[in-house]
């Protein structure tokens, strides 16, 4: 598997689970559409979403040499 479609395959399964969860939780929906409205709460958004990206692409690298 090339890296590339390693990228989007993971990029698809972080949206299909984003999904799913508003589905499942729809207060987490609510929170986004109120986070998204009042400025003062989005910066909790952007640092969820920083940290689910960092989880999935950046803790299983190996330290480059």
């Amino acid at each position: 598997m090339n890296p590339r479609l390693r990228a989007a395959l993971q990029f698809g399964i972080l949206l299909a689970v984003l999904v799913a969860l508003f589905l499942i939780f729809p207060a987490a929906f609510r929170f986004v559409e109120m986070a998204a409205r009042e400025l003062r709460y989005f910066w909790w958004v952007i640092l969820l979403v920083a940290l689910a990206a960092w989880l999935i692409w950046g803790l299983g690298r190996k330290p480059k040499e």
